[in-house]
């Protein structure tokens, strides 16, 4: 049941851009580095920007794994999954880079996504896709989707620019790994 597509198609933008939880994995060149999974959601924070090329908002949280990997190496895969309705997984692989916020290209990505959520952004992970696939997803539990939580959004808001800043300087810095992540002197992409 496993295929692979030339592109994105409109049928896959449409079923990727429907689940309201997706994963990322990223990893370090280095073998005994920590290799990274991280779940992502809220609605209106990813988008198919064209048939090889995928982005989603990064919001100041606790890691930087994925900008410090991506800076590195930009090695990326993404991974949805239907909890409801007709079991499929779809895996979009890539190039990927990190945007951080302020810049001119933030600023151009970030038309991509609807207004909402503007608290907190401190970048937009853009995937330049080289491999898209499906595959059955018969093993995947069927789950209700309640509601997006607000526990981030209410605790951006309670927050000052410089609280942002500060926190990203001293906390998103640097990797698990010691690897430049947001904020660091190193750019706004990966290096091929």
């Amino acid at each position: 049941m496993a295929h692979v597509y030339e592109e994105i198609t409109d049928r896959l933008t449409a079923f990727v851009e429907a689940q309201p939880v997706f994963f990322v994995a990223t990893a370090p060149l280095d073998g005994d580095g920590h290799v990274n999974l991280s779940p992502k959601g809220m609605a209106g924070t990813f988008a198919v920007l064209g048939p090889h090329r995928a982005a989603y908002l990064d919001y100041t949280a606790s890691g930087a794994e994925t900008a410090a990997h991506l800076r590195e190496n930009g090695r990326i895969v993404l991974m949805f999954c239907a909890f409801s309705g007709p079991p499929k997984i779809v895996r979009l692989h890539g190039r990927g880079r990190y945007v951080e916020a302020g810049t001119t290209e933030f600023a151009e990505l970030r038309t991509a996504f609807p207004k909402e959520r503007e608290l907190g952004q401190r970048g937009i992970v853009v995937v330049d896709v080289t491999r898209v696939s499906d595959s059955c997803g018969f093993a995947v539990p069927v789950l209700d989707f309640v509601a997006d939580r607000d526990i981030l959004d209410r605790s951006h808001e309670r927050r000052t620019p410089e609280y942002f800043e500060a926190y990203r300087r001293e906390r998103n810095a640097t990797s698990i790994d010691g690897l430049p992540a947001v904020g660091a002197d190193v750019g706004t992409s990966a290096e091929s």
